[in-house]
């Protein structure tokens, strides 16, 4: 009972009720029918010595005595006969009356709950970037009308608390851009000079200061393109085929220098969206598959269009990722191995931006390992 839906409670419920009330009847029926059958039997087999009283409850046979014996039996087994076909019959009644009141309820309390239906449909539909487009107008019926009420403002909070936080990240970002801007253009001045004074230990200062300013550029440029996604149109008409290309031909000498093959596999599909959201996903996706691969391995990515839907493939051939780490690999600055995560030079933002822009255009992302080895990030759009 505790997964079922209020419909079908509802529904058995009634039924059930329905069910017991036709059984009380039908008992209720049966035995008074069987106590007049019964009295009609007794008043036939009846022998009374006063017949000249006359009772009006009573009805007198006048058979021939002759023919007593036989009419007596007949009747007995006819009345035995009557109770039983009575009882069948009775049963069958209230057994098909019970399922039609059963039928007649479940469709009955579907109307009535149709309200509360589309209300947990609208809920399911929220997402952090549709607040404003998921509001209930306020119904006639006064249970969902508070409710509808509440979870209205239950948005309009959520929505100020989604927009401050993303306020507060571009203008971090902001205020930390020139900082490091500043940082960045005196090293680049420190570096394009010569310091014979310098011993091994300022030097690896200075490249540690360069490699860690270059990474919080990076992370700063990551917030920003974040905050600003909702602000990004999304109605160009984008070759998926065309894009994918253009980001293997820019990640190419990436790839060379791993050993890693890049194969491109797309049908001619297009997709409505932001073109460069859409490839800065793909970058990502391909880049992160170059980066984690093995040196020989290759990264294989593929466009299709199944069922009305765009499903976008990028598999490698790398050592794959756990099961229960699949849904935190889009958590922002989450990282399966921080050592040669930074090795590498990234942030830990790159999947969480991908999973924002997918969320965007309404799309979905689902993370599987190979049979072999290596992963496959597949996006599915509408």
């Amino acid at each position: 009972m505790k997964k079922m839906s209020l419909q079908w409670r509802l529904t058995i419920i009634t039924t059930l009720l329905i069910a017991m009330i036709c059984g009380s009847l039908t008992i209720f029926i049966y035995k008074n029918g069987v106590y007049y059958i019964d009295s009609l039997q007794n008043t036939v087999d009846a022998k009374s010595e006063d017949n000249n009283e006359k009772n009006p409850d009573e009805i007198y046979i006048s058979i021939p005595d002759e023919e007593w014996n036989n009419f007596a039996k007949n009747f007995s087994i006819q009345v035995y006969n009557n109770k039983a076909d009575y009882k069948k019959s009775s049963l069958l009644f209230s057994t098909l009356l019970s399922l039609l009141g059963g039928v007649i309820t479940f469709f009955i309390s579907g109307h009535a709950l149709k309200p509360l239906c589309d209300f947990s449909k609208k809920i399911e539909e929220v997402q952090a970037q549709n607040l404003s487009n998921s509001r209930i107008e306020e119904n006639n019926f006064s249970e969902l009308n508070q409710l509808s009420i509440s979870y209205n403002k239950m948005l309009e909070r959520l929505s100020e608390a989604f927009k401050l936080q993303r306020q507060f990240t571009a203008n971090a970002a902001h205020e930390l851009r020139t900082p490091l801007a500043v940082m960045q253009l005196q090293i680049d001045l420190y570096n394009s000079s010569k310091h014979p004074d310098n011993d091994t230990s300022a030097q690896q200062t200075i490249s540690m200061i360069t490699e860690q300013t270059e990474r919080l550029g990076k992370m700063v440029r990551t917030l920003l393109d974040m905050s600003e996604l909702q602000t990004i149109a999304r109605d160009e008409e984008i070759a998926i085929s065309a894009l994918v290309e253009e980001v293997l031909a820019d990640l190419e000498p990436l790839a060379q220098e791993k050993g890693i093959n890049l194969i491109e596999k797309c049908d001619n599909v297009l997709l409505m969206g932001s073109d460069i959201l859409i490839y800065r996903l793909v970058y990502n996706l391909v880049e992160n598959a170059i980066k984690y691969n093995f040196s020989g391995g290759t990264v294989t990515v593929t466009a299709t269009q199944q069922n009305s839907q765009l499903h976008l493939t990028v598999e490698d051939t790398g050592n794959g990722i756990p099961e229960e780490l699949k849904e935190r690999i889009f958590e922002p600055f989450f990282r399966l191995d921080k050592s040669r995560s930074r090795e590498l030079g990234g942030v830990g933002l790159g999947l969480a931006l991908v999973r924002e822009i997918v969320r965007v255009h309404n799309g979905s992302i689902l993370v599987k390992n190979n049979a072999n080895s290596g992963t496959t990030f597949e996006v599915i759009f509408p």
